[in-house]
């Protein structure tokens, strides 16, 4: 059974090194962990801080939860992303990911998306790519 997100949005996260050092925040339902400590979740929430690149991204995940390979919803909205990193498309069970907020300006990023089998909801508003003309 899976539980809540785990929140690490506003917590002033400039790298994914630094969200280690954080501590989710407590929403309405509560986390629960197993007996690793680690959180028993599909669903990461790391938005409204200062991330400007996705390196750490897999060791972000599997230091949170149980089941990293399970992520199925990643909040990446309101950061300083410029571009759609390759480990975005190693998230194989990910359905929904928001971007929105962000400074990606080439459309054709977003392609790189199309290996996602099961990706049916993105979220771009908000960043410059809103300006192409071929965006929509």
């Amino acid at each position: 059974m899976y539980g809540a997100p785990v929140d690490l949005s506003f917590k002033y996260i400039n790298s994914l090194a630094d969200a280690h050092l954080e501590e989710p925040s407590c929403g309405l339902r509560p986390l629960k962990r197993n007996s690793q400590k680690k959180y028993l979740s599909r669903s990461l929430r790391l938005s409204n801080n200062n991330i400007t690149d996705l390196h750490d991204l897999q060791r972000t995940i599997s230091h949170f939860l149980a089941e990293p390979l399970q992520l199925a919803w990643l909040d990446l909205s309101f950061n300083n992303i410029t571009n759609i990193e390759q480990v975005l498309c190693e998230l194989h069970e990910l359905r929904v990911l928001y971007l929105h907020g962000n400074s990606i300006f080439i459309l054709s990023e977003v392609d790189k998306l199309g290996v996602l089998p099961h990706l049916h909801t993105i979220t771009l508003h908000g960043n410059v790519i809103e300006t192409n003309k071929a965006y929509r």
